[in-house]
């Protein structure tokens, strides 16, 4: 059980790159642009998680993971008043999210927590966030994509350099390790 929470780490490791490499690309005013007033521009996407994280991953095992102080639906308004604010803010919920994943062992796994009352294993609630966040990055990413057009830069294996990219990882040695051991 131990190689699992170094797997979770990781996929969240990788899953928080890909968001910050979808900044990356980004002007603070293209991180903001809606399609219309009931879509989600990639700020309100951005708040609607860290609200997340905050609530689920604060006191991961001892409280509720939908807290009384969370207001979801101000997650849904862009109150972001700048570039700095927004990143500020993403970190936090990422260092939430792995303070509470690098404080647990093995035999918590099984220990029952709750969101909204309902009972979870501790894998099952990761397991249940590891779900929600990449939804939502996905989301990010490919409203970068959008908004960026021909300047994108690939943050996966580019069209066209598949065959390249398989002769690489073919051309070493089997053995086990994760995938995001070599990005």
């Amino acid at each position: 059980m131990e190689s699992y929470l170094i797997s979770v780490i990781k996929q969240f490791e990788y899953y928080k790159s890909l968001g910050d490499k979808t900044f990356n690309q980004l002007t603070f005013e293209e991180i903001q642009w809606q399609s219309n007033e009931d879509s989600n521009s990639i700020s309100i996407i951005v708040k609607h998680i860290v609200g997340n994280m905050l609530s689920r991953w604060t006191h991961f095992l001892t409280e509720d993971g939908e807290k009384t102080w969370r207001h979801r639906d101000a997650e849904f308004e862009d109150t972001y008043p700048s570039f700095e604010d927004l990143i500020a803010s993403w970190e936090s919920g990422w260092a939430c999210l792995f303070s509470a994943l690098k404080s647990l062992k093995s035999e918590d796994l099984e220990r029952i927590i709750y969101i909204r009352n309902q009972g979870h294993t501790v894998t099952e609630a990761i397991n249940r966030q590891l779900a929600h966040y990449p939804y939502h990055i996905g989301q990010i990413v490919f409203l970068g994509k959008l908004l960026k057009g021909n300047e994108w830069q690939s943050l996966s294996i580019p069209k066209g350099n598949s065959s390249k990219y398989n002769e690489e990882k073919f051309s070493k040695a089997k053995e086990r390790r994760h995938f995001t051991d070599d990005l």
